[in-house]
């Protein structure tokens, strides 16, 4: 307790003049927690903002939804009996100005007079929106997104052609309370009644129609129970159904994704930080060698010693570390200011302790376990040697104790990672990269300093000093590595898999991809479409096929539900899928497994799988896949499997039937359009939707664009969070600098007594730093190109090119910051008078 006593004395005395020493200390420490704990509020945050509101997002209590068809009598009239119902129909349609010949595709939505059950539909001139949609004079009313007004010059009172219907714009949309998050869109929103869909023709058998009923349920009702006991009462009615829980699934996914990867960056950020804890506790610790050897010779015991540098570094820890926590607690405020009206619910503000307890104890763990290393070494020094230190610091390893309790740290920080992250898969794979990358960057220093002190002295002075600084006692050039180098291999990972993919996107699939896709063809305008499309110059191909709905339910055998598939083929489940037949080979068929069936093929049914999702499943030839279409079951046998190349943009589908199977269902026709010239494709558009008002065009190239945008946006945002690793190796970079300042500074005057001039010695330091940085740029550029690689060739099974560019811009990069920040860092030291350092003043 004496002991204790005496080190919070010696603590407490030694933090009032020390606080300037752990500037880079508190930045390495406050930028990684404030990134853990902002991206963790943030995501509480948009959580929090969903339950809150789950009823108005999800529509209602339960929202089911049908494909292709409307609910039978029997089921809506359970509905009713359930609670208030809200019925929606929702499709793709084409809509252009009465009064003009530009066309576009559009989201449109057909609303029952309840719509909707919950929260308000908000309009720019106000006013109820049954009120709005209502016919006026023979002619039914719509609301539209502001984008479509401005796309076809649109206004209140413009009439607007949406199949065989023509229909009255009466206002702009401003909040759609049930609109899904969706981060791809294939058209601004049209809104009118159910009431005027059958003036539309749109609705049509086979038609890619999806119909929702949302109810709010009786007051005591439990949502989980009436699911339950509805689909116990309807088992085959082949709906999807959802309740409060899962009232925007896919932006749950996306949330937690981002929150997964944003989390992981920032603690990677913390442990390149960790790397700069540990350098700011070595030179603190040099500076008070002094104070230190001074301490023994009085007396103090080690575990005093050390007791008391470990209350200081906890104390100013506790400092950074609280500045980290306060930028988490309002980063819900900032965040929910930034998104305001691109997202269907406010996100709250608050505070969010779960995650603010989560980045203060990585903080914690953090700092014990690169601290202890150096502090242990310190305080376990002989007096004498202490002295001596003053001139070479103490090299070596601390006292087992001391890496035993490093070790137990690390430990602890790895298993609150596989905790908190919610993907031990994901975590696991993190944490093994994180070792293996700072086991070979620490390899990787070695190296470079042991041939720097292996090569021959070079014969010119200021190269010659530069290659000893590199190898010289104290040198950082294991620390600047291994923490500056972290960042940047991050960089040119993410460069080389965005390079990768841009060149698959602009380069591979335009010289491909069709030009229009068309939808809800109906089977009996086949053939009026085909002449439609062969009579327009500059057609060069056409393709066509049939298409039905349908969902799967069990996969040999097991309920989908319950079924493991590997997170890459998930999307098979989630949802509805494409089904098509055919009794010969679909053009550019690459069968991998199994045989073809014969061309008159008549028995059970039989399918045409593709091969990786096949392996996704963990199924083959001969196992069964029951599907969902249109309220009937339907269990196939797989027969062979395909290789589908996705790239080419054409028909492909996953599920092919043998004949016999759904040919009697009510299906639609899709078909794919080639065209030589952009004025082929307006021409085939214009042709097709005039003369077939129920068939909507798909402009391929406007998809590949929307994908480039989102895939730039997607670049940018992860180059952003990657800069925050970056920030964190600058720092450690900038930590190294400031710690060597005093060697420096005596360098300096010793080289300028000697007759060095100040070009001389500058010349010196700059190729001293220029080498660390393009040490550090080889490194990174190797280790982060065999990521990169790994990412697209084994993750995303896609070819890989090297980009020379991206990794040069990164080497160059290196080697300015290293430079710069190296000068900034001596120049000062240059500019020292010799006589105060020799006298030791």
């Amino acid at each position: 307790m004496k002991n204790l006593s005496v080190a919070l004395k010696i603590a407490r005395r030694e933090l009032r003049g020390s606080a300037s020493s752990f500037r880079v200390f508190l930045a390495c420490l406050a930028l990684g927690v404030a990134a853990m704990a902002g991206v963790g509020s943030v995501s509480s945050a948009m959580m929090a903002g969903v339950e809150r509101d789950a009823r108005e997002i999800l529509g209602g209590d339960i929202d089911i939804r049908f494909s292709h068809r409307e609910a039978t009598e029997e089921q809506q009239e359970w509905f009713r009996q359930s609670g208030r119902v809200a019925e929606t129909v929702e499709m793709r349609a084409m809509a252009r100005k009465s009064d003009g010949d530009r066309r576009t595709l559009v989201e449109l939505k057909g609303v029952s007079g309840s719509y909707p059950l919950f929260g308000a539909m908000e309009l720019e001139n106000g006013g109820s929106i049954q009120e709005v949609l209502a016919a006026r004079n023979g002619v039914h009313g719509a609301v539209i997104d502001s984008s479509l007004a401005a796309r076809l010059g649109l206004e209140p009172g413009s009439r607007l052609r949406i199949g065989e219907a023509e229909i009255e714009v009466r206002d702009i949309i401003v909040k759609e309370p049930d609109r899904a998050v969706s981060f791809a869109s294939f058209g601004p929103r049209v809104m009118l009644s159910n009431a005027a869909l059958p003036e539309t023709g749109l609705v049509q058998r086979g038609s890619l129609i999806r119909f929702h009923y949302r109810i709010a349920l009786a007051p005591g009702t439990d949502g989980a129970a009436w699911i339950e006991q509805t689909n116990a009462k309807f088992p085959d009615a082949g709906w999807r159904i959802r309740g409060l829980d899962r009232a925007a699934p896919g932006f749950d996914r996306f949330i937690s994704r981002v929150t997964q990867f944003l989390t992981l960056v920032g603690l990677t950020a913390l442990l390149v930080g960790g790397v700069g804890i540990a350098n700011a506790v070595r030179s603190f610790l040099d500076r008070r060698m002094a104070t230190i050897a001074t301490l023994k010779c009085l007396g103090a015991s080690t575990s005093t010693v050390f007791t008391a540098y470990f209350i200081q570094i906890m104390v100013v820890a506790s400092v950074g570390i609280g500045l980290g926590l306060v930028f988490g607690a309002v980063a819900p405020l900032i965040a929910g200011k930034l998104v305001s009206g691109m997202l269907p619910f406010e996100v709250p503000g608050g505070i969010y302790w779960g995650p603010l307890l989560t980045a203060g104890a990585f903080g914690y763990l953090t700092t014990i376990a690169f601290s202890l290393w150096p502090l242990g070494r310190a305080g376990s020094v002989r007096a004498a040697q202490l002295f001596r230190a003053l001139i070479v610091p103490p090299g070596g390893r601390p006292p087992g104790r001391y890496i035993l309790w490093s070790a137990i740290s690390a430990a602890v920080l790895a298993v609150l990672v596989l905790v908190t992250t919610g993907d031990p898969k994901l975590a696991g794979s993190f944490i093994a990269g994180a070792v293996g990358v700072l086991l070979l960057f620490g390899g990787g220093a070695l190296l470079i300093v042991k041939a720097a002190r292996a090569v021959p002295a070079p014969k010119r002075p200021d190269l010659r000093l530069a290659v000893a600084n590199l190898h010289r006692p104290g040198a950082p050039t294991a620390s600047v590595i291994l923490s500056l180098g972290l960042g940047l291999t991050v960089l040119v990972a993410i460069a080389l898999i965005e390079a990768n993919l841009s060149r698959q996107l602009k380069e591979q699939i335009p010289e491909k991809a069709p030009s229009y896709f068309f939808i809800d063809i109906q089977p009996h305008q086949v053939e009026d479409f085909t002449q439609t499309v062969e009579s327009v110059p500059g057609i060069t191909k056409m393709e066509r096929t049939p298409m039905v709905r349908g969902r799967i339910v069990e996969i040999a055998g097991v309920p989908a539900g319950e079924r493991k598939v590997d997170p890459d083929v998930q999307w098979t489940i989630n949802g509805d899928r494409g089904l098509t037949y055919a009794a010969t080979p679909p053009p550019g068929t690459d069968l991998v497994e199994g045989e073809w069936w014969p061309a008159d093929y008549k028995g059970p049914p039989l399918l045409s799988f593709d091969a990786e999702i096949a392996r996704g499943y963990g199924i083959g030839i001969g196992d069964t896949i029951k599907l969902n279409v249109l309220g009937r079951e339907i269990t196939a046998t797989v027969k062979n499997l395909r290789n589908i190349e996705w790239q080419s943009l054409g028909m492909n589908f996953v599920f092919v039937f043998a004949p016999g199977t759904l040919e009697a269902a009510p299906h639609s026709i899709i078909s794919t359009v080639y065209a030589e010239t952009p004025e082929a494709e307006e021409a085939v558009q214009r042709a097709v939707t005039d003369r077939f008002p129920n068939v909507s065009a798909i402009r391929v190239k406007d998809a590949l664009e929307n994908a480039g945008r989102i895939m730039d946006a997607v670049g940018i945002a992860i180059r952003i969070t990657a800069s925050v690793t970056l920030l964190a190796g600058v720092l450690v970079l900038a930590g190294a600098v400031i710690s060597g300042h005093q060697r420096r500074i005596y360098d300096a005057v010793v080289l300028k007594v000697l007759g060095a001039t100040r070009r001389k010695v500058l010349t010196a330091y700059v190729m001293e730093y220029g080498l660390l940085g393009l040490a550090t740029s080889l490194v990174s550029a190797l280790i982060g190109t065999v990521i990169g690689y790994l990412v697209i060739a084994l993750l995303m099974r896609a070819d890989f090119a090297f980009d020379a560019v991206s990794v040069t811009a990164t080497a160059a990069l290196s080697t300015l910051l290293t430079i710069g920040l190296g000068l900034v860092g001596t120049w000062s030291a240059l500019s020292q008078k010799a006589a105060p350092l020799l006298r030791n003043e």
